[in-house]
C-alpha cells in the first residue's frame, strides 16, 4: 500500500502546477507583445470575409494575395511542395504592400528591405500553391465586419518577429 504525500510536500506541488500554468500564460502574452515590439511591421493586402460565430462575435476572415502564389515561385528544384508542409515566403515591398518572391522550405537570408514569413501548404496542384500563415482571423467589433466585408480589399499591417512569429497589429480602414 502507498503512503499519502505529507501535507506540505502536496501543498508544494499544488503551488508549482498553479506557478507553471501562471508561468505559461504570462510566457503567451509577453511572446505577443514583444512579436508587435521587436518585429518587423509589414503591410499585407487581404479580401475580407464576414462570418459570424455566436460564441466568439464578428471575425473578418482574411484571404491575402500571398496566400495562393503560382508554383513558379517554389525554389526546391530537387522535390515538389507537399500538404501540410512548413514554408518560408520571401517577401519584398511592391507597391503600398508587399509580394511574394520566393517560396522555400528552409528559412533563406532576406535581403535588404526584405522579410520572411513563416507558413504552412495548405494544398499544392500544377500551377500553384495555397498556404496559410495562421493570420486569417480577425475579431472586429460588432457591426464593423459588416462594413469592412464591403470593400473590395483591405490592407493588414503584420508585425514579424526576428524569430519567426507574425501577428496582426491592424488592419487599415
Amino acid at each position: 500500500m502507498a503512503t499519502p504525500l505529507p501535507l506540505a510536500r502536496r501543498h508544494r506541488l499544488v503551488l508549482l502546477a498553479v506557478a507553471v500554468q501562471v508561468l505559461f500564460i504570462l510566457g503567451v502574452a509577453a511572446a505577443g507583445y514583444a512579436t508587435t515590439a521587436w518585429g518587423s511591421t509589414i503591410t499585407l493586402r487581404t479580401t475580407p470575409v464576414n462570418p459570424q460565430d455566436l460564441l466568439y462575435g464578428d471575425y473578418l476572415r482574411l484571404t491575402y494575395t500571398v496566400s495562393q502564389l503560382p508554383i513558379g515561385l517554389w525554389r526546391e528544384t530537387s522535390r515538389a511542395p507537399k500538404a501540410n508542409e512548413p514554408v518560408y515566403v520571401l517577401l519584398q515591398p511592391d507597391a503600398d504592400a508587399y509580394a511574394a518572391t520566393g517560396v522555400y522550405a528552409t528559412e533563406p537570408a532576406p535581403g535588404p528591405r526584405q522579410v520572411v514569413l513563416r507558413g504552412w501548404i495548405t494544398n499544392s496542384w500544377r500551377h500553384g500553391l495555397r498556404i496559410r500563415y495562421g493570420l486569417e482571423k480577425y475579431y472586429v467589433s460588432e457591426g464593423l465586419a459588416r462594413r469592412l466585408k464591403k470593400r473590395p480589399a483591405l490592407l493588414v499591417h503584420v508585425s514579424i518577429a526576428p524569430w519567426g512569429q507574425a501577428r496582426i497589429t491592424s488592419v487599415a480602414l
